[in-house]
């Protein structure tokens, strides 16, 4: 399993959350919503520290990760971070690994 950030995508970060130089942003599974992997559960974002992380990718000396207990969500499958620029907001795929 990784993780795959789109330049479009990172440039969202940098403007929506204003992410810099050493922060972290972790992908999780959450209860609500729908996943074309999971009715019932969505995928979450935060800035977060990691405990125990599966997965993990650094780019521009930001750390994305998936904790350890959130792997089940992604079902073996990476994870692909774009944006919808219609919607102007970040959109995920999940391609199996």
């Amino acid at each position: 399993m990784k993780i795959f950030i789109s330049s479009d995508a990172m440039n969202w970060f940098h403007e929506e959350m204003e992410v810099k130089a050493g922060d972290k942003i972790r992908f999780y599974a959450r209860y609500g919503g729908s996943s074309p992997l999971h009715d019932g559960f969505s995928i979450g974002m935060t800035m977060d520290t990691p405990i125990i992380p599966s997965v993990t990718i650094t780019i521009e000396n930001i750390l994305f990760f998936i904790e350890e207990l959130d792997e089940w969500f992604f079902d073996g499958h990476d994870l692909y971070v774009d944006l919808n620029p219609k919607a102007e907001e970040l959109a995920y795929a999940y391609k199996k690994a």
